[in-house]
């Protein structure tokens, strides 16, 4: 069978695409610089993941870690913000010299349709030229909010301890919710698609929220009362680097909380609404995962919110 590389598959997002990888009959690597990447997660046929150290910031290090495969999932990592471009370019690179058949990078975020959007969406834009311009076959999806956020101890501990969903969205904000799982399908349902080469998609679930639905959802899921209480910006990026804990430099932590501050009071007043997405276009483009896709109240019934569910805030 081919063979999935994944980078970054120490963090939520490439456990995802591990699994459903191995559970779609895939050969897997992961890269990761940890010797047991996954942490006792139960993922099965996990013992068949060939596991290869790679340092993004030595593209030295790319060529022994990636070489042999067929596929490249790559997810940038939320700390490094300022690197998009610089890194999806510098892969692309080795992977076009590898021959590799596709690179499929998730964005973890909303890719504008239009000049101008700042943050994060800009970059994004930036990234998936500098893919472009590499010479590796890719295909990039932009996934705009994820389910699995909820687990992480950002979230989490508020919802579970305190009856209170904490996010920076305003009242009337809409997003499509989509599980890491979710993403992870789509991008494998790319690989056999020419016509998914040189194309990049914003993709969310098939639910398009507000806040209190949000909340009717996991009140439904943890069997109690759970109320909407939404914090500003600045508390939002504030949890956050309190959640990375030691993960996160001391010099890194002002920067990044006022970043995340930023981008939020952007994404609560955006004309172009980047956690919206047009989920009939999606389905146009991908008709086999109509229907297939999981809803936020499906998702948050059998999730697991005792405290050996949590995850960290990164990754």
């Amino acid at each position: 069978m081919a063979l999935i590389t994944v980078i970054g598959a120490s963090g939520r997002q490439g456990m995802a695409q591990v699994r459903q990888a191995l559970a779609a009959g895939y050969d897997v690597r992961a890269i990761s610089r940890q010797e047991d990447p996954f942490g006792g997660s139960k993922i099965d046929g996990v013992d068949r993941v060939e596991i290869r150290p790679m340092d993004l910031y030595d593209s030295a290090s790319f060529k022994p870690a990636l070489e042999g495969s067929d596929y490249i999932f790559y997810t940038h990592p939320l700390q490094a913000r300022a690197d998009r471009a610089v890194l999806i370019g510098e892969l692309g690179k080795v992977a076009a010299d590898l021959d590799v058949k596709r690179v499929v990078w998730n964005t973890s975020s909303w890719i504008p349709d239009r000049p101008g959007d700042p943050f994060t969406y800009g970059e994004n834009t930036k990234g998936i030229n500098a893919l472009w311009r590499s010479g590796a076959p890719g295909t990039v999806f932009g996934s705009v909010l994820f389910m699995d956020n909820l687990l992480t101890n950002w979230a989490r501990p508020f919802i579970v301890n305190e009856g209170r969903y904490v996010y920076p969205h305003n009242p009337q904000l809409e997003a499509n919710w989509i599980s890491l799982d979710d993403v992870a399908k789509f991008m494998l349902a790319s690989l056999e698609r020419p016509d998914m080469e040189g194309a990049w998609l914003n993709i969310g679930g098939p639910e398009r929220l507000v806040g209190k639905q949000v909340t009717k959802y996991l009140s439904d899921a943890l069997g109690k009362d759970i109320a909407y209480d939404p914090c500003t910006p600045e508390e939002f990026g504030r949890y956050l680097v309190e959640a990375a804990g030691d993960t996160m430099p001391p010099e890194m932590r002002e920067d990044f909380a006022k970043g995340i501050q930023a981008f939020y009071e952007y994404n609560n007043e955006a004309p172009t609404r980047p956690f919206e997405v047009d989920m009939d276009h999606v389905y146009e483009r991908f008709p086999e995962l109509e229907g297939e896709l999981e809803n936020l109240g499906d998702w948050t019934k059998r999730q697991d919110w005792g405290e050996s569910n949590s995850r960290p805030a990164f990754g």
